[in-house]
């Protein structure tokens, strides 16, 4: 039997399997939709799920462990926290602005920055203490925050993590959080026999519309995990400088194997190099960015699989 991807997790798919039925977890964003269907209900979503279940036509995904699922699950609950940080910080900030009081003299969140909001005084005494309130949630977030990160850290110190996260830190951009997040998402880096096959999962292959002789390559097609398709962008960001091996980045390959060092390097020249030749013919920023995030896919799956230790 199958079911489609939803609110209710894993949990009935787990459920099954101790009753010993065979179950699959459906990828909704996969199944063939026709383009003038604009009836839905519960019993045609079944009838269409059992009529191309049965064809072949629908794409199985990896359902994690639980232990997975709970370290994804810790991973995404940092993502929001710091999202919800930064829309306290912009309630903050347009709250004074409202105000007529703007910070101008260094960039925002520096010390001197907060030092300036926390002597912030109203003699209105609501807007005082809206001020207060601004504060103190945003101190309270930020607090979770940390402790989240801490936790986060104490996690990927453990096994099975440990080793997989290890390599991965040596590629400029990414850290241990990155890292983290990349391996509970992804899970089972195996089951891409390449590297194309890993792009196109994230979604930073170009769309393709061809026909005849001729061929239109467009935007990034999004599809898949829109999370691991954001911390690839933010993590190819860094490759706009010269390539280097020094600060923490020579920290964090301390201790590794010569061949996942001279990945990690390879990767800086060969990404630093992409990105200044896409620039200076004359793309935005943002688009040599991604197209570096898609080739750094290329090396994540090389630390990941073929610099794996040999299984005995």
């Amino acid at each position: 039997m199958c079911y489609e991807a939803g609110p209710c997790g894993y949990e009935v798919r787990r459920q099954l399997a101790k009753m010993e039925i065979s179950c699959d977890v459906i990828a909704p964003a996969l199944i063939p939709r026709k383009p003038g269907e604009r009836i839905k209900t519960d019993k045609r979503d079944a009838r269409k799920l059992a009529r191309l279940y049965r064809a072949g036509e629908l794409t199985p995904i990896r359902v994690p462990t639980e232990a997975e699922e709970f370290v994804r699950d810790l991973v995404r609950c940092r993502e929001d926290t710091v999202e919800d940080v930064q829309r306290q910080r912009q309630r903050l900030l347009k709250f004074l602005v409202r105000h007529g009081r703007v910070w101008r003299e260094t960039s925002n969140w520096s010390q001197r920055h907060w030092a300036w909001l926390r002597a912030q005084r109203f003699e209105n005494a609501s807007a005082q203490r809206t001020m207060e309130e601004c504060l103190a949630q945003l101190d309270f977030t930020r607090d979770r925050l940390s402790k989240l990160e801490t936790e986060i850290e104490r996690v990927a110190e453990q096994e099975p993590w440990r080793e997989l996260v290890s390599r991965l830190r040596c590629l400029r951009g990414i850290g241990t959080l990155t890292a983290l997040a990349l391996v509970v998402e992804i899970q089972d880096f195996r089951r891409f026999e390449n590297p194309r096959d890993l792009m196109g999962f994230v979604g930073l292959v170009p769309s393709i519309y061809a026909s005849d002789k001729s061929e239109f390559r467009g935007s990034i097609t999004k599809c898949g995990n829109g999370h691991i398709r954001r911390l690839l962008v933010e993590a190819a960001w860094h490759y706009r400088h010269k390539p280097a091996m020094k600060g923490h980045l020579r920290k964090r390959c301390a201790g590794q194997p010569e061949p996942v060092v001279k990945e990690a390097m390879q990767a800086q020249e060969r990404l630093n190099l992409r990105y200044r030749r896409l620039t200076a013919r004359g793309k935005p920023a943002a688009v040599a960015v991604v197209a570096v995030a898609r080739e750094l896919v290329g090396f994540i799956w090389a630390m990941a699989v073929k610099h794996a230790p040999a299984v005995a």
